[in-house]
């Protein structure tokens, strides 16, 4: 996964990109969350992607970007894992 060098430590280009959408997945839980704690009183229920309704709870709000972004993304990136593992 990683390659130790005389020139020091040097990621993966792979690990270093499900580093990033793990990070990015988890912020927008995080802001999920903190949206669903200190929101607006008039926040609507959320369809998780047309098939659960969520509440606009902290936990429902943090839930639905979670799986959202991690769906679109990860969808995203096998796509591009698979192009440049077959044509590269």
């Amino acid at each position: 996964m990683s390659d130790h060098t005389e020139q020091g430590f040097r990621p993966d280009g792979r690990s270093v990109v499900v580093v990033l959408y793990l990070v990015v997945v988890a912020v927008a839980g995080f802001t999920g969350y903190i949206l669903g704690s200190v929101g607006p009183e008039e926040l609507q229920p959320v369809s998780l992607l047309g098939v659960v309704t969520l509440p606009p709870t902290p936990v429902g709000l943090a839930l639905y970007g979670i799986v959202t972004l991690g769906v679109g993304l990860g969808i995203g990136l096998g796509l591009v894992a698979f192009v440049s593992d077959r044509y590269a």
